[in-house]
């Protein structure tokens, strides 16, 4: 019998489940139709919000930055791998969120993982929106520190966990996603920091889903709620709206040189390459010339998401792009995004672990580079594929 016999056991039963993940194959740039396993498809999966991923100025910048730096950085940024161009993006990115000092790492997660251990350990608490990123439990779990959930977006759940706890604590921090990935509801930010502040509690946000999407020319859930200067961590991350790959962390500049004396990512992994940082660095010129991508964004979830109210279905509580069809039933959302894909619409089906069981759904995610007809053609295939299941009449 082989030593993985049990891993083959697990893989049958999540077929059994409908919860096994088939993971397709992208062969042409991401835009609003992209060739998946060799079919040309309508896009309603990826987080390119802003059809920057394919856009001719990032796409000019990176190749001008592999002529100029070459294709990797050669070290760890902390040794030998920290390039002038790495300097410039980190300027523009603090500039570009009005914050005091920035700290460029390799993804949203490993900048999580890099600031939340960095800056917490035994002793701390540590309180955590229950739907937080993996990303955020992986470094809530790093740091050891006392690691508190409270209800979802429920502030007074909070306030009374942290009256709780603050006479045990050595140091306290809140952390919540800006925008939650998978319902596409928006953090109660206003209100956490006001109980934050009440409490002495630092506060960080991770807005990697808010980047590019809320806020003046895409600058996140902090501007959005005009609370710059009073929420002292934001992580942001460049593989999303930005269209490129690599995270960040904004802040006070003593948490920005802490965190590149002893951030573990930031030390033993090394740093962006040039061309995703010349590519990163074009995309935050591109919103700074323009807002139009981010209007165009919002104008195309609007009507996406009335066309869906509209037919039938149930959109969850998204106040964002992120559209949640809920279905309920994991074989039955699978089973839906495989009668979409043969009709022409990539749209991945999301259940248990990634959401609760019982709250499988297609989660579609708009992008600005979506014209009208495309849209009206998700509906229309939308509303034809639930039919055929019997999701509705």
């Amino acid at each position: 019998m082989s030593k993985f016999e049990f891993l083959s056991e697990e893989l049958g039963a999540l077929r059994d489940q409908g919860l096994f993940n088939t993971i397709r194959t992208i062969g042409s740039p991401q835009g609003a139709w992209f060739v998946v396993d060799g079919q040309k498809v309508l896009n309603l999966c990826s987080n390119n919000y802003l059809g920057f991923a394919d856009h001719p100025e990032l796409k000019e910048a990176a190749k001008k930055a592999i002529d100029e730096y070459g294709v990797g950085p050669g070290a760890v940024r902390s040794i030998a791998g920290t390039q002038s161009i790495h300097l410039e993006l980190e300027k523009k990115l603090a500039e570009f969120k009005h914050a005091p000092a920035c700290i460029v790492l390799q993804s949203g997660f490993s900048a999580n993982t890099a600031v939340i251990p960095t800056i917490t350990g035994r002793g701390d608490v540590i309180f955590s929106d229950e739907l937080n990123h993996a990303s955020i439990i992986d470094g809530c779990r790093l740091s050891r520190a006392d690691v508190v959930r409270y209800a979802h977006n429920d502030v007074a759940d909070l306030r009374n966990k942290i009256i709780e706890h603050k006479d045990s604590a050595r140091r306290m921090l809140v952390i919540t996603d800006g925008v939650f990935s998978m319902d596409g509801d928006i953090a109660p930010l206003p209100d956490i920091v006001e109980v934050a502040d009440e409490f002495g509690v630092i506060v960080m946000v991770d807005d990697a889903h808010g980047e590019g999407v809320l806020g003046d020319s895409g600058r996140g859930i902090v501007n959005h709620f005009k609370l710059e200067g009073k929420v002292e961590i934001e992580v942001g991350t460049l593989s999303k709206a930005f269209g490129v790959m690599g995270g960040f962390v904004t802040g006070p500049k003593v948490l920005i040189d802490y965190l590149r004396q002893r951030a573990r990512p930031f030390l033993f992994s090394s740093g962006l390459t040039a061309a995703d940082t010349a590519a990163a660095i074009a995309a935050v010129d591109v919103l700074l010339e323009s807002d139009e991508p981010v209007k165009k964004l919002w104008d195309n979830a609007a009507y996406f998401q009335k066309g869906l109210k509209e037919a039938g279905f149930d959109t969850g509580v998204t106040q964002t792009p992120i559209t949640p069809v809920m279905l309920g039933d994991a074989k039955l959302a699978s089973d839906f995004s495989k009668k979409l894909f043969q009709k022409g619409i990539f749209a991945q089906s999301i259940s248990y672990p990634t959401v609760p069981r019982g709250k499988a759904r297609i989660r579609c995610m708009l992008s600005a580079a979506h014209s009208r007809e495309d849209l009206d053609f998700a509906l229309e295939k939308f509303a034809e594929t639930a039919r055929e299941l019997g999701v509705l009449s």
